[in-house]
């Protein structure tokens, strides 16, 4: 059986402790039946959602590379992640669209997927992200061009601040063939169908 990384992790004490520590500050009793475990759980929690410092991308493209001469737009789109926000450490969430156009390498398809987990699993902002998923696959596999379009709820302007629920935020950026508007619209109406 594999050793999980969260329960072995040398912050988990530490990070209990300073949970425990939010609770009484917050005037709650850390030892309320309710509560007494829950400095453990949110340690573990977070450890989880920021485990992509842990994880290099490169090497996870790395992993599946394989020469082909396949020149069209790969899409692997509607990727499901979630993020903390770096100024609030609240939820953001919703979908990646990434596409790429090989030259002359292509990488497993679930690859590109682990790419956004990898970088969401970290504190970030939404404009970050968008570019650390593009400049990853720009680098690691040297395509003809990368377009990555995120689109997110941001539960720090949802539950606090201005409230709004129904907001979305849209981010995208892009290299090489993708600098041509004809190539990013066939990229955004293939996603938007």
């Amino acid at each position: 059986m594999l050793e999980n990384p969260i329960i072995n992790s040398p912050a988990l004490e530490e990070l209990k402790e300073h949970y425990s520590r939010i609770l009484t500050l917050l005037g709650e009793d850390k030892d309320r039946e309710g509560l007494i475990k829950t400095p453990e759980r949110v340690a573990k929690a977070m450890l989880t959602l920021t485990h992509g410092y842990e994880m290099d991308p490169q090497a996870v493209l790395n992993s599946a590379k394989f020469k082909e001469e396949y020149s069209q737009m790969v899409i692997v789109r509607d990727i499901d992640f979630f993020s903390l926000c770096e100024h609030h450490m609240l939820p953001f969430y919703g979908k990646a669209h990434v596409a790429y156009i090989p030259n002359g390498y292509i990488t497993g398809l679930s690859k590109i997927a682990r790419v956004v987990d990898i970088y969401s699993h970290r504190l970030q902002v939404q404009e970050r992200m968008t570019s650390q998923i593009k400049q990853c696959i720009q680098d690691t596999l040297n395509p003809l061009g990368v377009m990555v379009v995120v689109e997110a709820h941001h539960m720090c302007m949802q539950m606090r601040g201005v409230e709004k629920q129904n907001s979305i935020t849209t981010t995208s950026d892009f290299t090489g063939a993708f600098n041509q508007a004809k190539t990013r619209e066939e990229f955004m109406n293939l996603i938007h169908r």
